[in-house]
């Protein structure tokens, strides 16, 4: 079920951003006068399509990795002299500008919209509250205490765990030092600050937090098992409801967080198990597995015991984040520019080595999130849809011949020299452009695989 949600979720995600960015194109090159032959969602052969009173074909082809507008143009095919006023190549430059441009534009109007749903619908989120503070590390150092809130890093004043880390990386990354306001459990509001000088929050590591020695906020269970799957492992073995597990094969097992590492390390392997009790009692237990993320999960097949007060501590962590028509239009915008800083100094910091190339994900990396996104509803999957939206746009607008800002490259030269560019010059550009589009897939692709690797 993971795998098919991912695959589902990737290939819904990639549809309808690259039908966002194509359609930009398709739009202004309509309005402003060209001919447009065909709209394809994905590439290769048509599925099937129609045509419009416009003369445009619209089709749905093969392979959904992309799509394509394709439009009159002199340099591809001959163009009927009462059509070619029409003929892209025709144009000026401003207006050849303005049809590449409006593709990444499209995606960053897209990233706008999604953000600004999300706003005004309002989404469930954890208050970020710091459950714990490892020992020796900047957390520590600063001062943070268990049950602090997070209000404001540096200059953002944040609400939630999603914002929170969103400004950690785009306010602390490259910064010596990182302003924190918390408020504590007795209700005072301090400043704390981070030394970040020797941390490396885009380095081989993914996880800031831990980077960082936080961890966030949440309900500490003890191991007492409230109910057992039928046929499971553990009803198998004969665990019952209320028995409390106190250790496995020796390891002590203090709370649920520790029963399921222990266990979700070991798929298919044989456990013992020990039950609090005078004596305690000692059962043999094979687990079973499920795969989740790429990586097999051992499986006990047993649910935790809820104290009375559970829901209600859970609700007054968690905050509903809803905004007016209006407001919500600013933060979305807020929030689509704070995901593009963030993507094009990742980017550059990638270039210049001040950022692992780990932190670069290709097609697989994008189908897990999106099958997660997917399983936990709607409004995670259109902030993942606005993420990987911005991500586009701004690889789209690199000046990498190929790419649309190699294209807009190409105009910004021909504006100054009064010319384009040799017709031998360009095809020197789009085979550097072809090469370095193949490296950035090579080393996408690779890191995917040494994640599923190392799972």
């Amino acid at each position: 079920m993971s795998i098919l949600q991912s695959i589902v979720g990737f290939i819904i995600a990639i549809g309808v951003l690259v039908a966002f960015h194509e359609f930009g194109h398709y739009w202004v090159a309509r309005r402003l006068g060209v001919k447009v032959l065909r709209f394809s969602i994905g590439f290769g052969k048509p599925l099937f399509g129609w045509s419009g009173k416009d003369g445009t074909e619209y089709v749905i082809s093969a392979i959904p990795l992309g799509g394509y507008v394709k439009m009159l143009d002199e340099r591809e095919g001959e163009v009927a002299p009462q059509e070619a006023h029409r003929a892209f190549n025709r144009k000026p430059v401003s207006v050849r500008a303005a049809i590449v441009a409006a593709g990444p534009l499209f995606n960053f109007l897209f990233a706008l919209l999604a953000y600004w749903l999300i706003f005004v619908a309002g989404t469930q989120e954890m208050r970020p509250v710091i459950g714990a503070v490892l020992p020796e590390t900047p957390a520590a150092a600063a001062g943070l205490q268990p049950g602090d809130e997070l209000v404001r890093i540096g200059p953002r004043e944040v609400r939630g765990w999603d914002q929170a880390l969103l400004a950690l990386l785009d306010v602390g990354v490259g910064r010596d030092e990182l302003p924190l306001t918390v408020v504590t459990e007795s209700g005072a509001m301090v400043q704390r600050s981070l030394d970040l000088r020797d941390v490396k929050l885009l380095g081989d590591d993914p996880n800031v937090l831990k980077v960082l020695g936080v961890r966030p906020w949440a309900p500490r269970l003890r191991a007492v098992v409230g109910e057992t799957v039928p046929n499971g492992p553990a009803a198998t073995a004969g665990l019952q409801p209320g028995d409390r597990i106190v250790a496995i094969d020796g390891h002590p097992i203090e709370d649920w967080r520790d029963l399921v590492e222990y266990v979700g390390a070991r798929p298919d392997a044989r456990v013992e198990l020990t039950i609090d009790g005078d004596p305690p009692r000692r059962l043999s237990v094979t687990l079973t597995s499920r795969e989740a993320d790429g990586k097999r999960i051992g499986m006990l097949g047993v649910a935790p015991q809820l104290p009375e007060d559970f829901q209600s501590l859970y609700r007054e962590m968690v905050r509903e984040v809803r905004y007016g028509p209006l407001q919500a239009l600013e933060r979305a915008a807020s929030s689509t520019w704070t995901a593009t800083s963030l993507t094009v100094k990742m980017l550059w910091r990638m270039v210049v080595g001040e950022a692992s190339i780990k932190n670069l994900g290709g097609p697989l990396h994008i189908a897990q999130f999106a099958g997660d996104s997917v399983q936990l509803g709607l409004m995670a999957f259109l902030k993942f849809l606005a993420i990987v939206s911005v991500s586009l746009a701004v690889l789209n607008l690199l000046p990498v011949p190929i790419l649309d800002g190699g294209h807009l490259l190409y105009y910004a030269i021909e504006a100054i020299r009064g010319r384009p560019l040799s017709e031998q010059a360009q095809i020197v550009g789009q085979q550097i452009g072809m090469a370095l589009l193949f490296m950035l897939m090579a080393m996408a692709f690779y890191n995917d695989i040494a994640r599923l690797l190392a799972n």
